[in-house]
């Protein structure tokens, strides 16, 4: 027998914990559903220096902070991993893993996205400690420092540039022989004294001393040679992948499996929100994440009340 809520909130980043609390917050009965520990990629920021209200504050502790708040608010909280969302008239009914069903006429989605990773020794062991996979949040640990950047198309020039204003220096390693990033954007590196760039590289592993990041290892492609690189942190940036298969079948998604939504966080389907990083949009961060939750927790109120009317 399924679980019957107001609403549902997929995703326990900043943005869907922000979201259930607002719609918790004006009585609306609401679950939050998660894969894993509240938190998300924030979970994975050892530092956090550019969220208004904290000049520096630990990815996790400022997790548990919105947790406890959120809380306050005594919305229903479980983990599942979500297989599917059918529609079935005005209610969305989501199936999870473990052969649970929950109900709901309002859908808020909050799944986020995930870096593709290089799969390479000492990538994982080293994140949070050099290695990185957003400038725009860790830039300024790196100031004065010779750091690389792992990629070559429009995020990982984008952000080269960025690490650029801080960074001694920032070295672009790029499996190919140019760049994939838009000419704009290759012009305006090209031209930064700060900027090197390693060809035909193939990234082998990162090395560290066991606290912290001290470079990459690295093929080159052409003389199939071994090479080491100093650097005191590592910036990857091969794709980013939407977390939205489970929503596959809703019609919301875009072709690069995105999800569109207006200024109000709704998407194609009456009653089905979408916000933070799983949303299609430039700028992926907790700042943002948490302002789409209000606003989409906010309009989640809304159109129940139209429901009930």
């Amino acid at each position: 027998m399924a679980n019957k809520y107001d609403a549902i909130v997929i995703g326990a980043g900043p943005g869907g914990m922000t979201a259930a609390l607002y719609a918790a917050r004006a009585n609306l009965n609401v679950l939050v559903l998660d894969r894993g520990p509240y938190g998300g990629q924030m979970n994975n920021t050892d530092a956090i220096d550019n969220y208004p209200g904290f000049t520096e504050i630990k990815g996790p502790e400022l997790s548990q902070k919105m947790y406890d708040t959120l809380m306050k608010f005594k919305p229903d909280y479980e983990y599942g991993n979500v297989q599917s969302v059918e529609l079935d008239g005005d209610e969305k009914v989501v199936k999870t893993d473990d052969d649970k069903e929950y109900r709901a006429p309002i859908l808020i989605i909050a799944t986020g996205s995930d870096h593709r990773h290089l799969n390479v020794p000492g990538e994982e062991e080293y994140s949070g400690r050099g290695v990185s996979y957003c400038a725009v949040c860790d830039a300024a640990f790196f100031k004065d420092e010779d750091v690389v950047v792992i990629g070559g198309g429009d995020s990982a020039i984008e952000e080269g540039i960025y690490l650029a204003q801080l960074a001694k220096s920032v070295t672009v390693v790029h499996r190919r022989d140019q760049l994939r990033a838009q000419p704009t954007l290759q012009k305006r590196a090209f031209a930064n004294k700060k900027m090197k760039f390693v060809w035909n590289a193939q990234t082998e592993e990162i090395l560290g001393d066991g606290n912290k990041v001290t470079g990459i290892k690295y093929r080159d492609k052409e003389t199939g040679a071994e090479k080491e690189l100093k650097a005191a942190g590592v910036f990857i940036y091969v794709g980013v992948l939407p977390q939205t298969a489970p929503f596959k079948d809703l019609g919301i998604l875009n072709e690069q499996g995105w999800i569109p939504t207006n200024e109000h966080m709704e998407t194609k389907v009456p009653g089905v929100f979408a916000l933070g990083d799983v949303r299609e949009k430039d700028l992926r961060q907790i700042a943002n994440a948490v302002g789409e939750g209000s606003v989409a927790g906010q309009a989640a109120y809304n159109y129940y009340q139209d429901l009930k009317d």
